[in-house]
């Protein structure tokens, strides 16, 4: 018998296991495939060093700019070199074994090659959660559960908390992990929002790796095939410019699903039961970033269920203080306001959007408008939206 058994070792999963395990608990982290690297552009906010300070001195991508583009390749930069802590771009194989390398050190004990299959139920209620592995079922019982293993999490739906994903509630990215001489910016991310309900990147990993993908969002899914709209996107005369090679190495390519619409705030907590991460929602609805949030949810659900189980009560009147947590109501309040303004900058192909930063090009008070909603979840004013609409 575990104290707390997560179904999913990755930063969400992981960070909830590292605060639960340094304050003594018996923690179980199960993992499907520690070798798994998931699909992922890999930027990272600066505000991962609160939570790991100790990745400061590691070997990841530092980052100290970004470029925003839209569908008609109007460009807006910004540079915080010299002006707050740089950010990173990682490989998220690397970055993942890390942080769950950090929550192992801690104490907690890691199950790999064990795939989540379903819940064991007893008198109606979720004791535990069963795995396949390569040896055949295994069962680890525990006082909490944790759905932390993502977006294809074969537990969500079996929580009776959230139904399986609807096509209009996802975005569809597809990336991959090139290397070559380039003509990159190497300490900036780009971002290239696109006529469609969708965006691609380019995201430098060191000198000579680079980071390129792209996705559509929400009901863009219905019009856009994927393969198609990375093709077009990679071939674009305009990305061209950057990749001067005819051939670049393929290092790595995958294709994958991530919420849309922000946090799902009925799914969180219930009896014995949390969920963090992707399988929340904890996806930003205009990036895409889901990192930085991720380990924020799991942090906070480790430190509600550390108080739960310090006070032996593990119901969903005592968990339901995960929702409640400070930095979960932000989150929730932020993502609200970026899926209200992915409808409008995607209005008319992307139009209100090309408007925001062509007048962001001449003006700049505008531009850090647009910087900060972009980088800091502020809401547009009135003053810029009604400059958009005119």
């Amino acid at each position: 018998m575990f104290d707390v058994v997560i179904s999913g070792a990755g930063p969400a999963g992981s960070r909830c296991a590292q605060v639960l395990a340094e304050q003594g608990y018996e923690v179980a982290l199960i993992e499907r495939d520690v070798t798994w690297r998931k699909p992922c552009g890999g930027a990272v906010s600066s505000r991962i060093f609160r939570y790991y300070p100790q990745m400061r001195k590691e070997n990841f991508y530092p980052i100290t700019g970004t470029a925003i583009y839209s569908g008609d390749y109007h460009k807006i930069e910004y540079s915080w070199k010299g002006i707050r802590n740089y950010s990173i771009n990682v490989d998220r194989l690397e970055f993942d074994n890390f942080i769950r390398n950090v929550a192992i050190d801690a104490g907690a004990h890691l199950f790999d090659k064990n795939l989540a299959i379903d819940f064991i139920t007893k008198d109606k209620r979720k004791i535990g959660i069963k795995a396949r592995t390569p040896e055949g079922t295994k069962e680890y019982l525990g006082k909490i559960l944790v759905v932390a293993d993502g977006m294809s999490s074969k537990l969500a739906p079996k929580t009776g908390l959230r139904n399986k994903w609807q096509i209009e509630e996802i975005g569809l990215a597809k990336c991959a992990i090139l290397e070559g001489e380039n003509n990159l910016d190497k300490d900036s991310i780009s971002f290239f929002f696109r006529k469609y309900k969708g965006y691609g990147w380019i995201f430098p990993l060191d000198n000579n790796r680079f980071n390129i993908g792209c996705g559509t969002w929400l009901d863009g899914n219905l019009n856009k095939n994927l393969n198609q709209a990375y093709q077009e996107f990679t071939n674009d005369p305009f990305i061209k410019k950057f990749f001067p090679k005819t051939h670049y190495k393929e290092i790595w390519k995958g294709a994958y699903p991530l919420p849309g619409l922000g946090v799902k705030e009925k799914c969180l907590y219930g009896d014995n039961l949390l969920m963090i991460g992707d399988a929340a929602g904890f996806v930003s609805p205009i990036s895409g970033e889901g990192i930085h949030s991720s380990i924020v949810s799991g942090n906070a659900a480790g430190e509600i269920a550390r108080n739960a189980l310090n006070q032996g009560d593990v119901s969903n009147e005592s968990l339901k203080k995960y929702k409640r947590y400070p930095n979960i109501k932000k989150i929730i309040r932020n993502f609200k306001m970026k899926v209200s303004i992915v409808e409008f900058l995607f209005e008319k192909e992307g139009q209100n959007l090309s408007k925001m930063l062509e007048l962001a090009e001449t003006d700049e008070s505008i531009s850090e408008e647009i910087i900060n909603m972009f980088l800091s979840n502020s809401p547009p004013s009135k003053e810029l939206l009604l400059k958009i609409q005119t």
